[in-house]
């Protein structure tokens, strides 16, 4: 897919679109736009916004609308990505790998999002509250509430959007149908699975609300508790207190798992209670938030299991 870089001093087709943000809901009602396209009703606490019936040309700014976009069958012509650097995740498939990208998921570049003429853009009002007057006046803009909302809901958001719903429930449904199967299969229930984020100086557990962490907890296993996890997705612990991660299962996430130093020596000094830690690959078990995301991590929870015998 082609990338424009050409910076845009005028705007050919200006759409004018009220403020979204949170959780919204879709009227069944369509009416038309001044160039004749069906539309939609969405209203949101912004008010109310009229998206393209079937929207084509789509510009996501989050990790989970990228996903979820992609796995509905709508592939956006344009993303923000989390590094500029690595670029659209390449767990997405192929269809995904010639997507625009479009800046930074911190600090996306309107001037790219303009070059590619979209007629919907799809970001969060946490990140992105700042850009709204200038993305709602290339097209109609639709933001969730926050990246922090359940990845579920924001799952069924983007299908309300997408006029995809059925389609994005039917996604989530065999999500939970492969968890089953795990925990069927490899007999998780009464087991406890640890998700850990080496950073520098520190060690990141990622709790039960999380997205890893959800689905950890649909395959069987338990996160062991902590009281963070009533209000905090993740709690930072210094590597002399690894040991306070312990659990049956620990996952380790690493920008390459297949590095032999992707294990830091803090939880392999801790062997007696983090045992025989796995490295997974950190683009989707903490970025791949979405259906394709998760059936991602479940393959590696199934090969995991798998290989433990």
């Amino acid at each position: 897919m082609t990338k424009f870089h050409a910076r845009i001093t005028a705007l050919a087709l200006t759409v004018a679109a009220l403020g979204v943000t949170a959780t919204a809901c879709s009227s069944t009602e369509a009416t038309s736009d001044a160039h004749g396209s069906a539309t939609r009703s969405v209203e949101t606490v912004r008010g109310t916004v009229d998206v393209p019936e079937t929207p084509l040309r789509v510009v996501t700014l989050e990790p989970v609308e990228l996903d979820t976009t992609v796995a509905l069958g709508v592939v956006p012509v344009g993303t923000a990505v989390l590094s500029e650097a690595s670029g659209v995740p390449s767990y997405l498939g192929t269809e995904a790998a010639g997507i625009a990208t479009v800046g930074t998921v911190t600090e996306p570049t309107v001037e790219d999002i303009a070059a590619l003429q979209p007629d919907l853009i799809l970001g969060t009002e946490t990140r992105h509250g700042e850009y709204y007057d200038q993305l709602s006046a290339i097209a109609p803009t639709v933001f969730i509430a926050s990246q922090s909302d359940p990845w579920r809901e924001s799952v069924r958001f983007v299908g309300r959007i997408l006029g995809r719903e059925a389609k994005a429930e039917e996604l989530l449904t065999a999500y939970d149908d492969r968890c089953a199967e795990i925990a069927e299969k490899h007999d998780t229930a009464g087991k406890t699975a640890q998700l850990i984020r080496p950073r520098a100086g520190e060690l990141t557990l990622y709790g039960p609300s999380s997205f890893a962490g959800s689905t950890l907890e649909c395959a069987g296993f338990t996160t062991p508790p902590r009281p963070e996890w009533a209000d905090e997705i993740s709690v930072d612990l210094s590597p002399e207190l690894a040991a306070e991660a312990a659990a049956d299962l620990i996952v380790v996430t690493a920008s390459d798992p297949s590095d032999p130093a992707a294990i830091p020596a803090s939880i392999s000094a801790n062997a007696g209670v983090l045992p025989n830690p796995h490295a997974v690959d950190l683009s989707y078990w903490i970025t791949g938030v979405g259906p394709m995301g998760g059936q991602t991590v479940l393959d590696d929870i199934d090969r995991i299991l798998s290989d433990r015998g």
